[in-house]
């Protein structure tokens, strides 16, 4: 089997030049083979610089683009593929936008893998330990805090048992923080799990010290991404001060970068997006150190169907996978299924593990057609 052409797809669905948030725009790789398998992939990162990074002719033997790197060779060959592409294209790769998109080739050709042998991705690595896996939601909080109670008295009723919201006001004003986060807790009561994610905008270690002492009372679950992911000092001083666990992660890219995450911050969680930090290939090394650390590994996932079905069979393979993040968002591209056709089924509170092969989820065409940027 060969491959015979690495398609990239951009959708978006605010126009060009129109603010886009998270859940809005995708990156989906689709690879096509001499035999007629075609593997899906999604990178979720910035889609115009992902594309450049697989289409651009080569420049130099540490310069290709990923497409160049892959067409004519055996997809099976995953390992090699892997160290292929990031070895020559170390001078625009090795981290950032290079590893998202290596990513997304990584996941289409775990996909064909699958298909070619007729087995669900779990089965490929190693094996089922559960059929169906804990969700926690996680929405975009409105502006006025009294607004969010109703968003979370909504995942309680779809029957979410843990929820998480971040971006939108989130961490810009402490007044609106604490009062965003005790609107949620009072609303949805003291049994329900809850979590935030500042996606890095209380900034300093001594203020997101102040606001977890402040937001004690709420009991959170976990505080996610308070500082950015370079500030190794602020990450240690706030998991060794916090009585709320610190997670974070999810701008990290391969498994170099998550071994000084994980040796030298001290957070309790560690949040890999699959779609980035170097595709299922990676995620497996990391998953590895993260128990090898006592640190639990919960995934990074706010995007489509394909980010969720690809980190759903990984957990699935894992002995310590127990929770996955569920988008909430309303773009089209993510609600009821959205740009899959048959995604991965929640009910209950749990995301159900699929036994298709390869991913197990078809492209929904019609929202390609209808979103595609060319």
């Amino acid at each position: 089997m060969k491959i015979t052409d690495v398609e990239v797809i951009h959708l978006r669905v605010p126009v060009p030049g129109e603010t886009c948030t998270w859940g809005e725009d995708a990156l989906i790789v689709r690879i096509h083979t001499d035999e007629g398998i075609t593997g899906l992939g999604e990178s979720d990162s910035s889609p115009m610089v992902i594309k450049a990074l697989i289409e651009t002719p080569n420049s130099n033997l540490y310069c290709y683009g990923l497409k160049e790197l892959l067409i004519g060779e055996n997809p099976l060959e995953i390992a090699r593929l892997w160290q292929k592409m990031y070895w020559a294209s170390n001078y625009v790769g090795r981290r950032g936008a290079g590893i998202h998109a290596i990513s997304a080739i990584d996941i289409a050709l775990w996909d064909i893998a699958g298909q070619f042998y007729g087995v669900p991705l779990h089965t490929l690595l190693g094996g089922k330990f559960r059929d169906r896996i804990r969700a926690y939601g996680t929405f975009i909080p409105a502006d006025k805090p009294e607004d969010n109670r109703e968003i979370a008295l909504g995942l309680v009723e779809k029957g979410f048992t843990s929820m998480k919201f971040g971006g939108g006001v989130l961490g810009d004003d402490p007044e609106v923080d604490y009062q965003i986060v005790k609107n949620v807790r009072e609303a949805i009561g003291p049994d329900i799990e809850l979590q935030i994610d500042l996606a890095t905008r209380w900034k300093t270690s001594g203020h997101a010290l102040r606001m977890c002492k402040r937001l004690e009372p709420f009991n959170l679950n976990w505080v996610e991404e308070p500082v950015l992911a370079d500030d190794e000092k602020g990450y240690t001083k706030l998991s060794n001060l916090s009585d709320q666990r610190i997670a974070g992660g999810e701008a990290l890219t391969t498994v170099h970068e998550f071994k000084e995450f994980l040796e030298r911050f001290g957070t309790c969680i560690v949040q890999p997006d699959i779609t980035r930090c170097g595709g299922i290939s990676e995620m497996r090394k990391i998953y590895d150190m993260a128990v090898m650390h006592g640190t639990q590994l919960i995934p990074h996932g706010f995007s489509t169907g394909i980010l969720l079905s690809a980190s759903v069979h990984f957990l699935a393979s894992c002995e310590h996978g127990t929770l996955m993040e569920y988008s909430e968002s309303t773009s089209p591209l993510v609600n009821d299924g959205g740009l899959v056709t048959n995604p991965v089924q929640f009910k209950d509170g749990y995301l159900e593990v699929p036994d298709l092969p390869g991913l197990g989820i078809e492209l929904n065409d019609d929202m390609v057609r209808e979103y595609q940027v060319f």
